[in-house]
């Protein structure tokens, strides 16, 4: 099958190309503004399916509006009749077309176009009206607001809020690639007369700047974002694809003695926390039970001994680790506990408590095992 994508090396199209590809599609006819112009030629003559991505969003002259948004497209539409090509066309508009601005009308007049195409010559058209779109590869300051306060915030720049009770609605790019996918298949999702992207997201402008500030925030604090909200998921994986190629480590706070080290990794609110021990050969660390805290231990290096004692009993119960053989030891609240290295080398042990700690309140005791 033989696909042509305009606007190819534009937000949309390199995410969906490289999603293409992985579906196998191998006959991509990729044309942007720097192509050479006799190659739409061939590629009209060729064409088994178009997605019509190109077009301009900030042009220096209003008057680029119209030449980027409806001129092409009538190029396009007049090469398809001179080759006699039917092929299914999908063209991506813009909810501003309902809009009386200079895109808006841009983006109807290549709508209004299409339709008349499609009348003209019995193709099937797809018209998709995308709301705000954002993503990885995205550009600040042109594509959406979502990539310039990612791009921002990840430097450590201002940004700016006029109104932040003003209502945004979000499409992320890896929902829209998968609604394209299904209108190469025919199966487009329709409202309205046009075709439609399923899943979008609604929330303030003030809202979207506290949630990506927040990303920010958590390389300090070591909080890891709310992931069962799609939205938020799909912010913090559009916020990563903008940090900085210098900047995608951050330090840790690590507590160092002569035993060993203990260092925090990740924190939630609502799963506790993630930390990672340390301990030199011969160390033993613990000694203490809590009422209610509860860890899981996992030996990644070294090898070891996890000792148990319920508090009013005698016995003692060990469990045997090793980095060469992964296994999860939970310990039980009622048991004081310990742990000891002993290897000849550093043991290393990934610790997770159901709580993040609470100074004022630690749950833990010493008692020796």
């Amino acid at each position: 099958m033989n696909i042509l994508v305009t606007g190819a090396n534009g937000f949309v199209g390199r995410n969906l190309i490289a999603e293409l590809r992985n579906e196998g599609y191998e006959n991509i006819f990729e044309y942007d503004i720097d192509t050479p112009p006799h190659l739409l030629d061939e590629y009209c003559l060729k064409a088994d399916f178009i997605f019509h991505l190109a077009g301009v969003n900030r042009p220096k002259e209003e008057e680029a509006f119209m030449e980027g948004n409806f001129g092409f497209t009538s190029v396009l539409l007049d090469k398809l009749k001179e080759y006699n090509n039917t092929c299914p066309v999908m063209i991506s508009s813009s909810i501003q077309a309902a809009l009386n601005n200079a895109y808006g009308r841009s983006k109807k007049a290549g709508e209004d176009l299409l339709r008349k195409y499609q009348s003209e010559t019995g193709a099937k058209v797809y018209i998709y009206r995308f709301s705000n779109l954002y993503g990885k590869w995205s550009k600040p300051n042109y594509n959406t607001v979502v990539a310039t306060f990612c791009y921002k915030v990840a430097r450590g720049e201002e940004i700016t809020v006029n109104d932040k009770n003003a209502e945004i609605e979000l499409c992320y790019i890896d929902d829209v690639v998968k609604e394209l996918l299904h209108c190469l298949q025919a199966k487009p999702f329709i409202v309205d007369d046009f075709c439609s992207v399923r899943e979008t997201d609604t929330l303030t402008v003030g809202t979207l700047r506290d949630i990506i500030l927040s990303f920010k925030e958590s390389r300090i604090n070591l909080s890891v974002p709310q992931l069962n909200r799609r939205i938020e998921k799909n912010l913090y994986s559009t916020f990563l694809s903008f940090l900085p190629e210098d900047e995608f480590s951050y330090p840790l706070n690590m507590n160092i003695d002569d035993r060993g080290s203990f260092t925090e990794f990740l924190r939630t609110e609502d799963r506790g926390q993630v930390s990672i021990n340390i301990s030199k050969p011969g160390i033993v660390k613990g000694n203490h039970w809590h009422h209610t805290k509860n860890e899981k231990f996992l030996v990644v290096s070294g090898k070891g001994v996890i000792r148990f004692r319920k508090i009013n009993s005698k016995e003692i119960i060990e469990y045997f680790v090793s980095g060469e053989n992964l296994e999860v030891v939970d310990i039980p609240v009622g048991y004081t506990h310990n742990i000891e290295n002993l290897g000849d080398t550093d043991m290393v042990t990934v610790m997770w408590v159901n709580e993040t700690f609470d100074p004022e309140n630690p749950d833990t005791y010493y008692v020796e095992v």
